[in-house]
């Protein structure tokens, strides 16, 4: 009789892997992330909870890294996987969209783009839950909040400033216009609206963030 060849024991722990981490977003999603538990992230993936808490040290950490895993999974499928050496920008993580900033040459356009894609997945449930309860999180865990920003935020916020360092260079936007605040004047308008839900978050909001934003970016005659 041939040998029996032994499990796959890697691939077994990356199966259980994905199965948490589908587990983790699918219940943060349907039921918020405070009642969502270890407890039951293991009964969705099917595993011990004691499995669960030897690779994580919370439930926060659970979702961190399945959100991160997620985006990963969307980069890939769009085509800049693993080796690419850049990572999505907002828009594109994980809600779709062709990797990378957009550079047509219309700073406006290109930015109206990217926002109105953040919008659309900032307003999609399932992302919108996992977003919200990291935010929230990272808030009052300092070392889970570095983490989301290191990781999550500015490997997005960086291609922001490529961008319009690329349209100083091409004179769109002033030469003394630092690009991290220009960034904020975008990107901060919407998630101000966003997390304390002062008003719909729409396309035409993004629009009016780009028009109110780039007006004040532009060189002076």
């Amino acid at each position: 009789m041939p040998p029996t060849k032994a499990p796959d024991s890697s691939r077994r722990s990356d199966r259980s892997r994905r199965a948490i981490h589908d587990a983790a977003l699918a219940l943060v999603a349907e039921v918020g992330y405070r009642r969502t538990t270890i407890e039951g992230i293991a009964a969705r993936a099917g595993v011990g909870k004691q499995t669960i808490y030897r690779w994580w040290p919370s439930k926060a950490a659970v979702l961190m890294d399945a959100f991160l895993d997620l985006a990963g999974r969307t980069a890939e499928e769009a085509g800049a996987g693993p080796g690419d050496g850049e990572e999505p920008p907002v828009a594109d993580r994980p809600g779709g969209g062709a990797p990378g900033f957009p550079d047509t040459g219309d700073l406006a356009a290109d930015l109206k783009a990217v926002l109105r894609a953040t919008v659309d997945e900032l307003n999609d449930p399932v992302l919108e839950a996992v977003t919200r309860a990291l935010t929230a999180e990272g808030i009052v865990d300092a070392k889970l909040g570095d983490e989301f920003v290191r990781k999550l935020l500015d490997p997005q916020l960086a291609l922001y400033v490529t961008r319009l360092r690329a349209a100083q260079e091409a004179g769109h936007v002033r030469a003394d216009v630092e690009p991290r605040v220009a960034l904020e004047l975008l990107v901060g308008p919407l998630m101000h609206r966003w997390l304390l839900r002062t008003l719909p978050l729409t396309h035409a909001y993004a629009d009016a963030v780009v028009d109110h934003a780039v007006g004040g970016l532009a060189p002076r005659p």
